[in-house]
Parts: structure tokens; sequence; C-alpha cells
């Protein structure tokens, strides 16, 4: 339990595909109108998801996505990628699901806390400045582990 004896949970992105950025993004949104303290915290290919000059662009991939429902061999066909892309994209649109750049800025002024991890953004020469102004702050796996303590983790 947090400070305000709401639950907590903690929504760990690591992969920076379209098909992988909305499950964090519609748990985070779900658990906030539930009035559950959420707090993102985005790694690896995840900063994918809240890189200003990536976020609006992610792909769909169907190479090595079984769910995808077509042999390997298909998926890297020029011009595969593209397609599942905009394919997601039209069925995203269908649900009324707004553009990653607005649901990050939904679920911040929600009162989700958005952090990216300061290894991943070394790794990746990132700065706090290529981020969307919704991520909170820049910290380490140590700190997100003191921010998460006590809540209900789910690692995408």
């Amino acid at each position: 339990m947090s400070e305000s004896g709401n639950r907590k949970l903690a929504i760990i992105c690591s992969k920076g595909t379209l098909d992988m950025a909305y499950p964090g993004l519609v748990l985070a949104n779900a658990a906030l109108m539930e009035g559950i303290d959420v707090m993102m915290f985005f790694t690896f290919w995840g900063l994918d998801i809240v890189n200003k000059k990536t976020m609006n662009h992610l792909k769909a991939t169907p190479v090595g996505n079984p769910a995808m429902h077509m042999p390997n061999i298909v998926g890297v066909l020029p011009g595969m990628t593209d397609m599942a892309t905009s394919m997601m994209r039209k069925e995203i649109e269908k649900l009324d699901f707004p553009p990653i750049d607005e649901f990050l800025e939904m679920i911040h002024d929600a009162g989700g806390e958005l952090y990216s991890c300061r290894m991943a953004m070394d790794m990746m020469k990132l700065e706090k400045e290529d981020l969307s102004e919704n991520v909170d702050e820049v910290i380490g796996a140590m700190e997100f582990m003191e921010k998460s303590e006590g809540a209900q983790i789910i690692f995408i």
C-alpha cells in the first residue's frame, strides 16, 4: 500500500514496438481510473515509447511474433512490417485509443508517475530533453525499486 493507503501498480515497459506499448498504457490508465497509484518505468527499447522522435512512429513487426499467425518467412518480405503496423494502427483508431504522446499525457495528468531508466538512457545516448515532457524523472533501477516498494509489478 502507498502512503495514501491505495494499491500501487508498477509497470515496467522494456519493449518499444506498437503492440508492446499499448498494453502498459492501457493498464496504467485503467488502474488510475480505479484509484490505484501507478508508476511506469521505461527501460531498454521501452524508451522508444517516451522518446519524442520515436513515440508516435512505433512499428508492429510480424517477425518472431506468433500472434500474427503467419510464418516468419512471410514477415521478412519487404513491406510486411509497414503493412502490419498500418493494420494495427487502424484497429487502435477503431477502439478510439489516443496516440502514444496523448496517452502519456493522460496518464501523467491523472497522477501516474513516469520514469525512464538512467542506464538505458546512457546506453542509447539519450538525454532528458529527448523524452516526452510527461516523464517525471530519469532514475536508476535501484531508485525505482525503492519507489515501487509494495507495488504489484507488471513487466512488459
